[in-house]
């Protein structure tokens, strides 16, 4: 497993596109804090986003999962992703997956190297079929076995940073959880912010503490005209703040936090940044929900050998039909994602069918056949 501190992102923009790099390995450890950078950018309306990982080490499920996951939204919105530089070990992985079918690979260019299609004459790239791909999920399912609470914490601070940067008006930006039976703040830009959310839980009353027992937003436009929250409000306008915008993270239907938007202005949060509020807290909710802060140690065991056995009976039928077809493993995936596909089943359901015992043990040849 990867050192958290390997991994690193970082974006660029030219000629109309946003290049994301990618440093390092993306695992259960850093997948969601690829995907909190990814989502944040679809969020922005950035339709045209490049994934390069000429510097990527290796990327397991989740990171396949998240790449998959940001295609379906960017194509949703009338956009692509394009995967770049991707080295060969990754390549396969996202054949296996059918996720090559929903993002623009672009292959390597020796005589360009480092350089992007837009700052090149031949675009080399492959087309992005028309009929949108039905991926199969079971080779991803290791993408939600839970991440520890550092990992999750990581990812969430990045989206205050991003949040406290894109929302017009914000002076700062925390996020709140419910850790062990109480809330507490595990995100937050600066002191000042992280003082305000403390104000909240030792008076017992705000519309932090509101938004995240409720499951409701909660906007005060002018704290000097504030009556909701008697106790800590003086506290507030004590610390500069006229204006807070709290919206709840929900995972499992309920609620079970929140993310705070704090402004020294009055009414500095109209319709457009409640709205991108609103696609934040989505995100760090995303983020909490793939990361399995909301799963039990009972869920979270079951998932982790169910994912095994379905990596295992995969691994197990691509062997079936690389001797019986006398292919190689590359090529074994993909007639046993063909085949499933043709069967209209997922991959692990057609892996099961292929190593039941009734299929092969007396006859090789029987069995179905991609």
């Amino acid at each position: 497993m990867s050192s958290f501190r390997e991994f690193a992102v970082s974006t660029a923009f030219g000629s109309g596109r946003l290049v994301v790099e990618v440093q390092g390995e993306v695992d259960l450890l850093t997948a969601p804090t690829l995907g909190a950078v990814l989502g944040a950018l679809v969020d922005q309306r950035h339709l045209d986003v490049v994934l390069d990982l000429a510097r990527l080490q290796f990327m397991d499920a989740s990171g396949v999962q998240i790449v998959a996951d940001t295609a379906e939204r960017l194509q949703a919105a009338g956009g692509t992703l394009s995967v770049r530089s991707a080295p060969a070990l990754t390549l396969r992985l996202l054949a296996i997956t059918a996720v090559d079918q929903v993002v623009l690979i672009e292959q390597a260019d020796p005589a360009g190297a480092g350089l992007g299609p837009e700052q090149r004459g031949d675009d080399h790239s492959l087309s992005v079929p028309s009929e949108r791909a039905d991926l199969p999920r079971n080779l991803t399912q290791l993408g939600s076995i839970p991440a520890s609470h550092e990992v999750i914490d990581g990812a969430l601070r990045l989206v205050t940073s991003l949040a406290s940067a894109t929302v017009e008006g914000a002076d700062g930006v925390s996020v709140t959880l419910s850790r062990h039976g109480r809330l507490a703040t595990v995100a937050s830009s600066d002191d000042t912010i992280l003082r305000m959310d403390q104000h909240q839980y030792e008076t017992g009353e705000g519309p932090c503490l509101s938004a995240a027992a409720s499951g409701h937003w909660f906007h005060s436009e002018s704290l000097a005209e504030e009556d909701r929250w008697p106790e800590f409000t003086p506290l507030a306008l004590e610390e500069g703040i006229s204006s807070i915008l709290s919206t709840p993270l929900m995972a499992a239907d309920r609620p079970v936090g929140a993310l705070n938007i704090y402004s020294g202005t009055e009414r500095a949060f109209g319709t457009h940044q409640q709205e991108l509020a609103a696609l934040f807290a989505t995100q760090a909710s995303r983020i909490l929900i793939d990361g399995g802060a909301d799963v039990s140690n009972e869920q979270m065991q079951a998932r982790i050998v169910g994912a095994l056995l379905s990596r295992e009976t995969i691994a197990r039928a691509q062997g079936i039909l690389m001797a019986r077809e006398r292919v190689t493993a590359e090529a074994a995936a993909a007639l046993l994602h063909r085949s499933a596909r043709t069967a209209e089943v997922t991959v692990i359901q057609q892996a099961a069918e292929l190593v039941a015992p009734t299929h092969g043990d007396d006859d090789p040849d029987r069995g179905a056949r991609p």
